[in-house]
């Protein structure tokens, strides 16, 4: 047995055979959540050990008043929204961007948002909107395409932000959350962001902080070190810290040429997470100069179930497993998601159907 395997093996013992107190953590990231189902890490876990899945997938945490501003943009006359293919599912108040093009609205979907050039190129006299979500790992694609239009000078193309922040985010889970003992931090982000991203929370909260990749070998590593790291702060008073368990991708600064980029287009402001509320500082929009850019995102601060038995908004703060929710599996299915936690293939909910996964 090599030195690599027997490690796994031994890692995978000691997580199956876990008997003290329970111990909880937050795979904060959606890719994350989708990683884990896919290599079936939680079925390697004693009963004892839970991982759960937070607010890290930007779909599911869009507001519903995100929705319905670009549902009124896209029926708005020579105006056409722009999104990613996850996007345009997620429910509004009423509707959501698909049943609204069935409507007549004006909605395409693309793979990439440099797609926007060349759709604002071929038709100049049309206004196209971006649905701009995500967090630290894409604001630098969106700050690069505002350098692009910018340069260019075309004036029709805008842009409808809910960009979000990890830090604040995570801080307010570790005030207002339910037993979070640790993380797992979304490795992507931590490579914009740089690992120290991180260090001021495991410092303040006690909490231990572990960077993870998304291979099956590098995410068992880091969950069996987080866990490890809670039990040692339990038992022993070893102070938890952040552990990089990504250093290939993820150094302790991070890629400061896209920070600064980011930074050149965008400042901090107030964010709507769906199901959580108004979080301080935790998003992004543009900064003056190019408010000629902006479609309206200050306009958006509504959050209203489309079903109110829905329980997404206690899935995204670990308070409830996607089991607990009455619609799961019945009701809300990927067909007919009535939460965006149903939606993206990194939603808890899509991904705890998909694999059976129970906990």
């Amino acid at each position: 047995m090599t030195d690599i395997s027997q490690k796994i093996t031994q890692m995978k013992t000691w997580l199956a055979a876990y008997d003290g107190p329970d111990i909880s953590i937050m795979e904060v990231c959606g890719s994350h959540t989708a990683a884990i189902s896919k290599y079936g890490i939680s079925g390697l876990l004693s009963e004892k050990l839970h991982l759960i899945s937070g607010p890290g997938c930007p779909v599911c945490v869009t507001p519903t008043g995100y929705i319905d501003r670009l549902i009124e943009l896209s029926m708005e006359k020579n105006t056409t929204v722009v999104t990613f293919g996850d996007l345009i599912r997620v429910p509004g108040r009423e509707k959501s961007l698909a049943e609204a093009k069935g409507e007549g609205a004006s909605v395409e979907m693309v793979y990439s948002p440099f797609d926007l050039m060349r759709l604002a190129k071929e038709r100049p006299h049309q206004r196209f909107v971006f649905a701009a979500v995500g967090f630290e790992t894409t604001a630098p694609v969106y700050a690069m395409l505002l350098k692009q239009l910018v340069e260019a000078d075309m004036t029709n193309v805008q842009l409808l932000t809910a960009l979000k922040t990890m830090p604040p985010v995570i801080r307010w889970l570790c005030e207002h959350g339910d037993g979070i003992d640790g993380f797992l931090a979304p490795g992507h982000v931590a490579a914009v962001t740089g690992s120290d991203l991180f260090r001021p929370l495991a410092e303040q909260y006690y909490v231990p902080f572990g960077v993870a990749g998304f291979g099956a070998e590098e995410l068992l590593l880091a969950v069996y070190g987080t866990f490890r790291a809670v039990e040692q702060y339990r038992e022993s008073g070893i102070r938890p810290e952040v552990k990089n368990y990504y250093p290939a991708v993820v150094s302790p600064q991070g890629n400061q040429k896209a920070r600064e980029l980011v930074d050149r287009y965008f400042e901090p402001c107030d964010a709507l997470w769906r199901g959580i509320g108004v979080i301080a500082d935790s998003g992004r929009r543009l900064r003056e100069p190019y408010a000629q850019f902006d479609a309206g995102s200050d306009l958006v601060m509504e959050d209203r179930k489309k079903n109110q038995a829905c329980r997404c908004d206690q899935i995204l703060m670990g308070k409830a497993l996607p089991g607990d929710c009455p619609l799961f599996g019945g009701v809300c299915t990927p067909m007919n998601p009535q939460g965006a936690c149903m939606v993206s293939e990194e939603g808890s909910c899509h991904q705890y159907l998909m694999y059976h996964r129970t906990r």
